[in-house]
């Protein structure tokens, strides 16, 4: 429509005249009139928003399957498209080159001479460490070079205070050999109560079964020669430490109990301390590392009480969440300490 009055005054029309305006357009221009939609008219039907466009005539009702074999074919026989131009690198730009070139590394070797280079020259080893250390220099060496420049000897071997700073060439430590314990033959001593075993280690034992912890802790309740018990890293549980902790109530020569990197939970703790409180002979007691590493306030509240009634406790291998608990046995253990130090001087 907009092509008929091109350059052409628009003329009122009346809406009875419309259809003889109508009847007077021909089919091309019919069609230009139909496909003048606005696409973005939200009124209009979706499908009358754009114009039909295909011209051809159907060939027949849609069919799916030949449609994907038509498209398949037709993407298989297409030749691919040949490249019009082969790739050659280009590199667009100047290449950049510095104003002032590099000096040359022989000039900055040579360096600028001083009054102080026969001076440096002619000083000793330990003149130039002590002369590093009032500088702030001597953090760049290592031990071993410090000590080796201190000395004539090894100089060579291990670097002066005159070589390059390098690290200590790393020393090979083989591998402690396995725990080899027999856990049945310490079960039997410890019944028999023999008189040698006065130290039983089954520290990262392998395969010890909750069974065999619980025979050995029920076999130290009668035994009076055994004074130090470890038990790290076996997998121990609170079966295992209450089995422990009734035990201790009657035996009275252990002074030693690690029970270190287990499942112990705070309330076995709590019963193990207990039990010791009652003869009051161990010195030293360590539940750290445990899988509920953090014991809460409550049993932490519970174990401070325990080891304030304890006047015999040394040393303590715990950790503490909470600064209270913590600084109070801290201090208890020094008042131990303090009244035993008191009852050795008397003694002397």
């Amino acid at each position: 429509m907009t092509a008929l009055i091109k350059d052409q005054e628009i003329p009122d029309i009346e809406l009875d005249n419309l259809d003889d305006l109508l009847n007077q357009l021909t089919a091309e221009e019919l069609e230009e009139l139909n496909g003048d939609f606005d696409p973005d008219n939200s009124l209009l039907p979706p499908g009358q928003r754009c114009r039909n466009q295909t011209e051809k005539d159907p060939t027949g009702p849609f069919n799916r399957k030949k449609l994907l074999s038509f498209l398949e074919k037709q993407a298989k026989d297409d030749k691919d498209w040949e490249q019009n131009k082969p790739f050659v690198k280009e590199v667009k730009g100047k290449v950049y080159t510095p104003k002032n070139p590099p000096p040359d590394k022989k000039e900055e070797e040579g360096g600028i001479a001083t009054e102080w280079d026969e001076i440096l020259k002619a000083a000793s080893e330990e003149e130039l460490v002590d002369l590093a250390a009032v500088l702030g220099f001597h953090s760049m060496l290592t031990q071993t070079q410090y000590y080796a420049s201190l000395q004539d000897e090894n100089i060579n071997a291990e670097g002066g205070f005159t070589s390059a700073a390098k690290s200590q060439e790393l020393k090979v430590v083989k591998d402690e050999p396995a725990n080899s314990t027999d856990i049945e033959d310490s079960i039997k001593r410890l019944r028999d109560n023999d008189a040698k075993l006065q130290h039983l280690n089954l520290n990262n034992i392998k395969n010890l079964s909750i069974e065999q912890l619980v025979e050995v802790c029920d076999a130290i309740k009668n035994n009076t020669n055994l004074k130090i018990f470890e038990m790290v890293g076996v997998q121990a549980t609170d079966k295992v430490a209450k089995k422990l902790a009734e035990s201790l109530k009657e035996n009275k020569s252990l002074r030693t109990v690690n029970i270190e990197s287990n499942y112990i939970s705070g309330d076995a703790i709590v019963e193990i301390l207990k039990a010791i409180n009652i003869n009051q002979v161990v010195t030293e007691l360590r539940v750290t590392n445990q899988k509920p590493s953090i014991l809460g306030h409550k049993t932490e509240s519970a174990i401070l009480k325990l080891i304030l009634e304890n006047e015999t406790m040394l040393r303590l291998g715990m950790f503490f969440e909470y600064p209270d608990p913590r600084i109070r046995c801290l201090e208890k253990l020094k008042t131990n300490y303090d009244t035993l130090r008191k009852k050795r001087v008397g003694a002397a």
